[in-house]
């Protein structure tokens, strides 16, 4: 389950439609007629002016800005071909536990629910109501999330979750900002007063490895003394890639890492090495070995 909001801005992010808590109007231009069948209902539907036809495309020009507090989007239910779509649905809590426990039946007693986004954390208070009712149903729980929340609320929401991967994605607060525009002194709190907390769940952290960014053997060592520090012995390397691109380019933004070629699970070989040589699990890329019991602190 993908809840919007995120409180980072990852300029590499794979799915920027979650950084918003709210809707977003996405525009694919493959499948917009506006050129073969002089179609403009968008333009013409949208009561904030924001859709005009470019004169040299040919094809609808999105002022963004106006679009930020629509709640109709009614330029979405007049296109036919789906080229504009706003992203997400909203869900009561009922409703949600609706679509898991229909899905119940695919788990073959070994499955739960995970929570991502954006970062779940945005919307605890829905998430938490959630998390009481799959408790109740003895539902597994699991949650993706950047960590960065205000420590009572991360222990809060944690204490329903029997499984967490969280973020880590540079030990330098600096260079930390500088990619996501939060500096990861919180996160690294968090985490400490998580592994003091008497939390009983298994966490992995885990690190998309970005090059340029935090791809050295430098910030590996950092991040491996923080582990030993203070007690987590499982990592997931993530290698970059591009496949958000075409979301960026959907909601209007540039992406910055649209030239930079993929990493492959090859590439985090070394990376890896440093982590296994520490005493460390470490996972390269989907190689997460789920069924296993935490690992118990040397």
């Amino acid at each position: 389950m993908f809840l919007s909001g995120c409180p980072l801005r990852c300029q590499w992010c794979a799915n920027p439609e979650g950084m918003r808590k709210k809707h977003n109007l996405m525009y694919t231009k493959g499948r917009c007629k506006a050129i073969q069948n002089h179609c403009s209902r968008c333009m013409t539907a949208c009561p904030q002016g924001a859709i005009t036809m470019n004169q040299k495309s040919g094809l609808p020009q999105i002022q963004r800005v106006k679009c930020m507090d629509c709640t109709e989007f009614a330029c979405t239910r007049v296109c036919n071909y789906e080229a504009l779509r706003i992203s997400g649905k909203e869900y009561t809590v009922e409703e949600l536990m609706e679509v898991i426990r229909r899905d119940r039946v695919f788990w073959q007693g070994n499955g739960g629910v995970t929570f991502g986004g954006g970062d779940p954390l945005v919307q605890w208070e829905f998430l938490v109501k959630v998390l009481e009712e799959c408790k109740k149903h003895q539902i597994h729980t699991a949650i993706e999330t950047e960590g960065y929340a205000e420590e009572a609320v991360f222990l809060h929401v944690l204490s329903y979750i029997d499984f967490a991967f969280v973020d880590l994605k540079h030990m330098d607060p600096q260079k930390h900002e500088e990619k996501t525009g939060v500096s990861n002194e919180r996160i690294l709190k968090n985490l400490r007063a998580l592994k003091t907390s008497g939390w009983k769940g298994r966490i992995i952290l885990r690190t998309p490895i970005i090059p340029g960014f935090n791809d050295s053997a430098e910030n590996a060592r950092a991040t491996i003394a923080f582990m030993k520090e203070v007690g987590f012995f499982e990592i997931n390397l993530l290698p970059f890639h591009r496949m958000g691109t075409s979301k960026w380019e959907q909601l209007g933004l540039e992406y910055v890492y649209r030239d930079q070629p993929n990493l492959t699970k090859e590439d985090l070989y070394s990376l890896q090495q440093l982590y296994l040589d520490a005493g460390i699990a470490c996972y390269v890329d989907t190689d997460v070995i789920y069924s296993v019991r935490p690992l118990k602190t040397p």
